[in-house]
C-alpha cells in the first residue's frame, strides 16, 4: 500500500491461471475512518476500484494521467500491461503465443481475481479502451463488475473501418501486420512507428477478425469448436453492468458500426452509445487515441467519471445519444 496520499502508483505482479506473470500498476487510498473523509466516492468500504483495459498493443503506462485523475476524485485504480506487451512482455516475442483470447480468458481474469481479494468489498468498475471493451465480455468472473465506461471499443473487423480509410487501413493491419507476424514471428511495430511490439497471435486475432467475434476463432492457431465458440457469447452475456460506449466521430476504428457491432454482444446489459465531434468540446480531433490525452481532463473524463459516479450521464456534458438498449429478455 502506498505510503501517504500521492497519485504514485505501487508497481504488482499478479499471476495469471496459466502461470504467467502480469505486471501492472495500482493506486490506492489508505484504509480510513469511515467518516469524515470527504471523498467523492465513499468510505473505504464502498470506494470503486476502477481497472483500465489498454487498447492492443498499447502500455499500461498510457493511462496513468487518466488513473491518477480517478485516484484524485476518491477512486482506487489499477492499471496493468497484457502479455507480450510493455511490463508483461517476455525477453523475445518470437515463438511467444498470446491472442485476444488470453488477454480476456487468463489476464484481465486475473485482475479481477485480484482485485477481489486486494479490495474485498469495495464495487468493482471497467474503462475499457479499444480491445479492451472485448475483453470484459471474456472473462470468467465479469458478472462482479458494477459499471462499465469503453472508449472506442469494437474488434477491428474490416468492414466498419471509417469511409475514406478502409483501403489504407485494410492495408495496413489486415496485410502488412500478418505478414510481419509471420515471416518475423511477432510485428515489429515499434520500428514501425505504429505502437508497441505486438505477439504473433494478437495479430493474427485482429487480422483475421470476422463480422461475428465468434468466428475469427474458427482457424489455427486458436480454433475453438462450435461450443467453445458459443461459450464464448454467453460470457458477454454475463455481464450485468451498465455500459456506456463512447466513441468520437473523428475515429477511424470505432465508428458507430464498430461499436454497435460489439455492443450487440452484451445482451444482458443496459448500454448506452454517446457520440462526441471534437467540435463540441472546442478541438479539432479526437481520433482513436487522444481521449486519455491529460488536455481532455477538464471536459472528456468528467463523462467518465459521471457514468462510474451513478451508472447515468450527466446534464450539459458533451455528446449525443445515438442508441440506447434496455437488458435484453432471458432466452
Amino acid at each position: 500500500m502506498q505510503d501517504r496520499e500521492t497519485d504514485a502508483p505501487q508497481a504488482i505482479t499478479l499471476v495469471a491461471a496459466d502461470g504467467y506473470p502480469i505486471h501492472g500498476f495500482v493506486w490506492r487510498h489508505r484504509a480510513r475512518e469511515a467518516s469524515g473523509t470527504g471523498e467523492s466516492a465513499g468510505n473505504t468500504d464502498a470506494r470503486p476500484v476502477v481497472i483500465v483495459n489498454a487498447a492492443t498493443s498499447v502500455r499500461c503506462r498510457y493511462y496513468f494521467r487518466f488513473a491518477a485523475f480517478l485516484f484524485s476524485h476518491g477512486y482506487d485504480a489499477i492499471v496493468y500491461d497484457y502479455r507480450g506487451i510493455g511490463e508483461s512482455r517476455p525477453r523475445s516475442l518470437r515463438g511467444f503465443h498470446a491472442s485476444w483470447l488470453d488477454w480476456g480468458q487468463l489476464d484481465f481474469e486475473a485482475v479481477l481475481q485480484y482485485t477481489a481479494r486486494a479490495f474485498p468489498g469495495q464495487p468493482v468498475d471497467v474503462v475499457a479502451h479499444s480491445i479492451g471493451g472485448v475483453l470484459v465480455g471474456l472473462a470468467p468472473s465479469n458478472a462482479s463488475i458494477r459499471r462499465v465506461v469503453t472508449i472506442g471499443a469494437q474488434y477491428a473487423h474490416w468492414r466498419d473501418y471509417a469511409p475514406g480509410r478502409k483501403l489504407a487501413m485494410l492495408w495496413r493491419w489486415h496485410l502488412l501486420m500478418p505478414l510481419f507476424a509471420l515471416l518475423v514471428g511477432y510485428v515489429p511495430a515499434k520500428r514501425l512507428g505504429w505502437m508497441e511490439n505486438t505477439p504473433k497471435g494478437v495479430a493474427l486475432s485482429w487480422s483475421r477478425s470476422k463480422r461475428r467475434f465468434e468466428d475469427t476463432f474458427r482457424r489455427k492457431p486458436f480454433a475453438l469448436d462450435d461450443s467453445q465458440r458459443d461459450r464464448l457469447v454467453d460470457r458477454f452475456a454475463a455481464v450485468r453492468a451498465p455500459l456506456l460506449a463512447i466513441g468520437a466521430t473523428d475515429d477511424e476504428f470505432g465508428t458507430i458500426p464498430a461499436i454497435e457491432r460489439l455492443l450487440r454482444y452484451f445482451t444482458g446489459s443496459t448500454l448506452t452509445h454517446l457520440r462526441i465531434a471534437p467540435a463540441q468540446i472546442g478541438e479539432s480531433a479526437i481520433g482513436h487515441f487522444a481521449f486519455f490525452h491529460s488536455r481532455f481532463a477538464e471536459n472528456l473524463w468528467p463523462i467518465a467519471l459521471a457514468w462510474l459516479e451513478c451508472g447515468a450521464l450527466r446534464e450539459g456534458l458533451p455528446g449525443s445519444v445515438v442508441s440506447h438498449y434496455p437488458p435484453a429478455r432471458p432466452r
